[in-house]
């Protein structure tokens, strides 16, 4: 089989085993889902608690419907409150509630719990964790360069035939 893609389905089987247990641990406790906790801690870093919901679709890589549909249920438990935009009635906000950020806190607690339990043990003290670090980077930065390489090729075609 291929080496490269025999890779990337064990990172795909990883990150769901990963997400299994922050789930598991935070809608226990908290009653959110590890995607909830990354959309709260995206408007918790974002200047005043709020963002575009466009804005947070991206932050997330997620589409803005994607986004809209998450947002649904931190806003029926009052975490996240919607505002529009006084100037533009087409962009909304997605804004932390004082609620949201003080749960918040006690979500990424909890969540620093469970990354501290995955990454315990021998192979993560002996610099495995830094190593990782590094491979996600380059990770991410190739799979960055792949999709730019991607869209330069479907526009190139566009401009040959449109």
């Amino acid at each position: 089989m291929n080496e490269a893609l025999e890779t990337s389905l064990r990172l795909v089987r990883a990150q769901a085993a990963l997400v299994k247990r922050f789930d598991a641990r935070l809608s226990g406790l908290h009653g959110v889902s590890f995607a909830d906790l990354a959309v709260l801690r995206c408007l918790g870093q974002a200047e005043g608690g709020r963002m575009r919901r466009v804005d947070l679709a991206q932050a997330l890589g997620l589409s803005a419907s994607g986004v809209t549909r998450g947002l649904i249920p931190l806003e029926r438990i009052g975490l996240v409150v919607r505002e529009p935009d006084p100037r533009d009635a087409r962009v909304a906000y997605a804004a932390l509630t004082p609620t949201g950020r003080e749960r918040l806190d006690e979500m990424e607690r909890t969540a620093a719990e469970v990354a501290e339990s995955v990454f315990t043990g021998e192979v993560w003290e002996g610099g495995g964790l830094a190593t990782l670090v590094d491979l996600l980077d380059a990770l991410e930065g190739s799979a960055g360069a792949g999709a730019a390489r991607s869209r330069k090729r479907t526009e190139s075609t566009a401009d040959r035939h449109g």
